[in-house]
């Protein structure tokens, strides 16, 4: 039994043997690193920017007219078209005032017909005692009749002609009566047209915090409703002053920068993505001085109307680099907000440098912005071990991970002989 005990110790100890008889570690020189050379690649990220909903065409419904409610029409979240009642506003007296009206446009037309057959009537005796006249002056060139006739004739044709002067001069003055009239009529029938509020254009209502009986003004805070339309939506965010002008520069103008924004994602408030994608289509052109920051407008086809007026969510502005400089986050470290990598010169020690890094990143790696240009080498993993200026002896990561490998194996080895011999009492 002894002896069988110390054969399988003697093949445990050739096992150790074989995987490098060391207690643990690493079978590589502590100084070994594995190095990467800096190349570019291409990289995707994101910029995401607080948002409002808004659809694109937002309007209150206000009253023209006081007057109370009688009659609301519609529901919340009702579609509407361009012309429908959305609300009647009691217009009794309203209706009043155009029966008053067309009454006193009538009595102007009746006053009108009334002149036109005094001046018939003037017209006829003008055209009497124009004959009358003439044929006195025949007869008193004839020595018919005497001075005082032929006076008498033409006084009666001036009399004739000043009647119909007047009576014309009475349907002028009775025309303007009716055209007054009509104007009168006419603000009436608007004034009852207002007390039928009515959609200026179709989309979706919103909340009415009105109800019959309520009493309401033009002069009212608060709108009767507002009418949304969401067949596409608005959604307002606001850019830095200093992405614009990055953008701006870039494309050479505000208008080109908008032409040439990509397409952009919503995020919902509910944190799902929107099925479909927007286009940027306005910028304001100021910048606003209390924030810095500059609005921005993207338009959303809402097919679904799954989209409401009056939302939030996220812009996602999508960044594609195709020369990016991408390293991973595990071989960075960071220092009050500052990021530093590990730096190998030629004389393979190593320099602690401080680089710019992309705010957005994708959690694994970073888009380095400063402090890395093609070329360079950095060390890639085993950071914590070194500091700045150490020599090190640099390997390739596949190196690197096979050592890792294979230390793994003799931990894993050293594991089983101790079991082993703890099995055998030794």
């Amino acid at each position: 039994m002894k002896k069988n005990k110390i054969f399988l110790l003697v093949v445990a100890t050739a096992c150790l043997v074989a995987c490098g008889g060391k207690k643990g570690g690493m079978n590589f020189g502590d100084n070994e690193f594995p190095v990467v050379t800096v190349e570019t690649q291409s990289a995707g990220s994101q910029t995401t920017y607080p948002a409002t909903i808004k659809g694109v065409q937002d309007v209150e419904i206000r009253p023209k007219v006081s007057g109370f409610i009688t009659r609301i029409n519609v529901k919340e979240g009702q579609n509407v078209a361009a012309g429908q009642v959305l609300f009647v506003i009691d217009n009794e007296t309203l209706k009043a005032a155009v029966r008053q009206a067309q009454a006193a446009v009538n009595q102007a037309q009746a006053t009108i017909a009334q002149c036109k057959a005094t001046i018939n009537t003037a017209e006829a005796g003008l055209a009497t005692a124009k004959l009358q006249y003439e044929n006195s002056q025949q007869l008193h060139a004839n020595n018919v009749i005497g001075d005082f006739e032929l006076a008498t004739a033409k006084n009666t044709y001036t009399s004739a002609q000043a009647q119909v002067n007047q009576a014309q001069a009475g349907l002028k003055q009775a025309e303007a009566g009716l055209a007054q009239a009509q104007a009168a009529l006419a603000t009436a029938q608007e004034n009852l047209s207002f007390s039928y509020v009515r959609s200026p254009s179709s989309g979706v209502v919103g909340t009415i915090p009105f109800k019959v009986g309520a009493l309401v003004s033009a002069s009212s805070q608060t709108p009767l409703t507002t009418v949304s339309n969401i067949s596409a939506m608005e959604v307002y965010f606001s850019m830095t002053e200093k992405d614009v002008l990055e953008m701006t520069k870039a494309s050479g103008g505000l208008n080109a920068a908008v032409s040439q924004y990509p397409t952009v994602r919503l995020k919902l408030a509910d944190g799902s993505i929107y099925a479909h994608q927007g286009r940027v289509v306005k910028m304001s052109g100021v910048i606003d001085s209390g924030t810095g920051s500059v609005q921005v407008i993207a338009s959303f086809p809402n097919p679904e109307h799954l989209l409401k007026s009056g939302g939030s969510g996220s812009i996602i502005v999508p960044h594609d680099n195709h020369s990016a400089i991408v390293v991973p986050q595990s071989c960075v470290s960071e220092v009050q907000d500052k990021h530093f990598i590990y730096v190998v010169g030629a004389d393979n020690k190593v320099s602690y440098t401080e680089i710019k890094v992309d705010p957005q990143n994708d959690g694994v790696n970073y888009v380095v912005t400063e402090g890395l240009k093609v070329g360079d080498k950095y060390v890639s993993k085993g950071i914590t071990k070194l500091s700045d200026q150490m020599e090190i002896k640099p390997i390739t990561p596949a190196e690197y991970e096979k050592k890792i490998k294979d230390a793994e194996q003799l931990g894993e080895a050293q594991g089983d002989a101790k079991k082993l011999k703890k099995a055998l009492g030794m």
